[in-house]
C-alpha cells in the first residue's frame, strides 16, 4: 500500500518504535513529521528517512502540551507543503 496523499505525524519518532513507524510510513510514500521531545534525535530520524529517499521534517514537541502539538503540526504542514 502506498501513502502518497496523507502526511503522518509520528510522536516519539526520535528512537525506538516511533522511529521504526516513521521509517516504515516513509518507505510507503508518506511524508513524515518526526516529532520528539529530543529535537536532535528527531533530526537524526528525519535524516535517515531523507537518505532513504523519503520526505521528513523534524519537530520538537511535548504531546502533553496542546500548544506544542499545534506548533508541531503547523510546522509540519509548512515544511512538507501540504
Amino acid at each position: 500500500m502506498m501513502l502518497t496523499d496523507p502526511m503522518a505525524v509520528v510522536t516519539g519518532a526520535g528512537s525506538g518504535i516511533g522511529r521504526g513507524i516513521a521509517e516504515m510510513l516513509a518507505t510507503r510514500g508518506a511524508p513524515v513529521a518526526v516529532a520528539d521531545l529530543d529535537l536532535e534525535a528527531a533530526h537524526e530520524t528525519a535524516a535517515r528517512i531523507a537518505t532513504a529517499g523519503g520526505r521528513a521534517v523534524a519537530v520538537q514537541a511535548d504531546v502533553s502540551q496542546a500548544a506544542d502539538v499545534d506548533r508541531a503540526v503547523t510546522a509540519a504542514i509548512q515544511a512538507l507543503g501540504l
